[in-house]
């Protein structure tokens, strides 16, 4: 796709993946007159699917989802063996670790996903549930309920878990999904949707309720982008360039994604020992994820306690350093410590890599947030009540910790099941987007024969 990435502001510094038809599975030749009609064709099923759903009850979308758990363990090799063309791409074009990281799988982790699975045929269902009501003094009776959205669109690159993720994600809350899983991840997407395909008929449901479009490629990308009126909401999750163009160019109404450029903030009080822990975890314990910390704020009071310690890990576990003068000072001996730049404090690394910069004050560490942070997920390790309170205040992100990783800003960790995406937008849905952010609202108005005077 056209990449839209800003010379200012967070961006990402790795490449998710070739565009279409570059290297690997290439999708079948179109024009893309012919790649449009396809596609407008599939959501139109996708529509049409999606009213079997608008009448089904809790019992019946859960029994889905468990025969969809069940599918994947039981295709898990046939899975696998899809994967490895993936991965063995992924290797020769260059990908990098922590995309390579996100494309993998495993027996043991399409068991994970399984698992995922169950866990949100175990949560309530959000359709149906009463928002609020109230009887007026005329004697209407007025009800807003939660409603499916009814075909959800998906854009996203070199995960294939995603594709298991937004089409259960939607079944439960009553869509149908229409998937773009891209080429990165082609072979392992084609057998999933397979799987998940199967399942449905098996349930007596129509197939039609997921869908993929890969097979045509980036024409067919920019067709589900257009197809408003038959694709009710898109939701794109990648690199800053993906969603860049999806949020640019599509006329189907979007909730956006962002990339994770975040910040870890150790205060002047903050308790040095727990400081190291949380900025090890949030650097370390997976780099190739969007709540991963990229750069790391140090109080000056707290950074001669602190950083020998903090930076001494960080370079024990190959994290390249990129420090501001004063930081630098603390780098320790044998560790990759280079000069940061104002694009340092820009990048999402995705990597073994992390801005370090020392700040004189609480203030100072807020208003380097603002300026590049992408408004996805803050840390803040401090003893001090009152500056816990201002940074929760004043940071103005989807998510805020105190005290703890980065790495809770994820739907699975905050008790919603598997996630559809992390919005950093403002409108409608914020943060770990779930089952309720799948859905809309529709208003029920009982009368008695009443007419307005």
């Amino acid at each position: 796709m056209t990449s839209l990435a800003s010379d200012t502001g967070p961006t990402s510094r790795a490449s998710e993946e070739r565009a279409p038809g570059e290297a690997g599975t290439a999708p079948i030749p179109q024009s893309p007159d012919d790649a449009a009609a396809a596609v407008r064709e599939i959501a139109r099923r996708a529509k049409v699917a999606s009213r079997a759903l608008a009448t089904a009850n809790r019992a019946t979308k859960d029994a889905v989802l468990g025969a969809i758990a069940d599918g994947l363990v039981a295709d898990a090799d046939r899975i696998v063996t899809a994967n490895a063309e993936d991965m063995e791409r992924g290797r020769a074009n260059g990908m990098s670790s922590g995309l390579l990281d996100r494309l993998v799988l495993t027996p043991e982790k399409i068991g994970r996903i399984a698992d995922a699975v169950r866990e949100v045929a175990g949560l309530p269902d959000p359709v149906g549930e009463v928002v609020r009501g109230q009887t007026l003094p005329n004697g209407l009776r007025l009800r807003q309920l939660r409603v499916p959205m009814g075909v959800v669109g998906m854009i996203y690159e070199a995960r294939p878990n995603v594709t298991v993720d937004a089409a259960v994600l939607a079944l439960k809350s009553g869509n149908a999904a229409v998937l773009r899983g891209g080429s990165a991840a082609a072979s392992s997407n084609r057998v999933i949707v397979e799987v998940l395909r199967a399942a449905l008929e098996d349930a007596g449901l129509p197939a039609d309720l997921v869908q993929t479009i890969d097979a045509h490629g980036r024409p067919g990308a920019r067709a589900l982008m257009r197809a408003r009126g038959l694709v009710d909401v898109l939701i794109p999750r990648g690199g800053a360039d993906l969603i860049g163009t999806v949020v640019a160019e599509s006329t189907v109404p979007v909730i956006e994604t962002g990339v994770g450029n975040v910040h870890v903030y150790v205060d002047a009080t903050a308790d040095v020992e727990m400081a190291v822990d949380i900025t090890m975890n949030a650097k370390t314990q997976r780099v190739g994820v969007c709540n991963a910390a990229e750069t790391l704020l140090v109080h000056a009071d707290a950074a001669p306690a602190f950083l020998p310690a903090a930076l001494t890990a960080l370079a024990g576990a190959g994290v390249v350093l990129h420090g501001d003068p004063r930081a630098m000072e603390y780098a320790p001996e044998g560790a990759t410590a280079i000069p940061a730049t104002d694009d340092d404090w820009a990048t999402e690394y995705l990597a073994l890599e992390l801005g370090v910069k020392v700040v004189d004050s609480l203030d100072e560490a807020i208003d380097h947030i603002r300026t590049w942070s992408s408004g996805h997920t803050e840390a803040i390790v401090t003893r001090d009540l009152a500056a816990s309170e201002r940074f929760v205040a004043e940071v103005d992100s989807a998510a805020v910790m105190v005290n703890a990783s980065t790495r809770f800003t994820d739907g699975g960790e905050l008790g919603l099941g598997a996630e559809i995406g992390i919005s950093t937008q403002k409108l409608h849905a914020r943060g770990p987007m779930g089952l309720s952010e799948l859905t809309t609202t529709k208003w029920i108005v009982q009368g008695d024969g009443h007419v307005k005077p």
